[in-house]
């Protein structure tokens, strides 16, 4: 319980901060990240409980990384993130999750994010901003990736790119779990150069 405290006071820091940074009102994130004001406010006090879709609107409009929201200062100049350090930030109701592991620094950053996909169970992800480029490694079993409507099967041992712009989804297929490495290309902007 203490953790997660910790862990929204850290996001609602954040999420203050990158709105100032970018000159921001309330008001407009709200508009812009379709986000209502109400939940905004409570977020930058700490109070709520942001899903996974609210946190990459939110990033998405500032032009940071999600991972951005959510992390404190980096300690070091290598970090290594364990699996089990990191609390899933979606959870399907068949056992599927997804875990940001961590997020480069610099113009361009790119997220890292941990993959779990229950058969027949999917995740549909809005349109990220334009620039922003995914990439999913299949480590075990099979998914089929949808991009604006059309369905492209990934099997263990393959790797799919495609521009996040358009809606697309990820749902297990088969028999087993699928397991994937996705990669989150952030395009630069004025808030990730900071």
């Amino acid at each position: 319980m203490a953790e997660t405290a910790a862990a929204l006071r850290t996001v609602a820091h954040n999420v203050r901060a990158a709105r100032l940074r970018a000159g921001l009102s309330l008001e407009e994130l709200s508009r812009r990240a379709q986000v209502s004001k109400g939940a905004l406010v409570g977020l930058e006090k700490a109070q709520g409980n942001p899903n996974l879709a609210t946190l990459v609107r939110l990033a998405d409009t500032l032009g940071i990384p999600v991972s951005a929201l959510m992390m404190g200062t980096p300690e070091s100049r290598v970090r290594v993130v364990t699996e089990d350090a990191v609390a899933p930030l979606w959870t399907g109701e068949r056992g599927s999750e997804a875990r940001l592991m961590l997020t480069t620094s610099g113009p361009a950053p790119v997220e890292v994010w941990r993959w779990r996909l229950a058969p027949g169970e999917e995740y549909p992800s809005h349109p990220h901003q334009a620039g922003v480029v995914e990439t999913v490694s299949v480590t075990a079993g099979r998914m089929t990736l949808v991009v604006d409507g059309t369905e492209h099967a990934v099997a263990a041992g393959q790797t799919a790119t495609f521009d996040g712009d358009a809606p697309h989804t990820y749902r297990g297929e088969g028999t087993e779990s699928c397991h994937l490495i996705m990669t989150v290309h952030l395009p630069p902007g004025p808030a990730s150069a900071n």
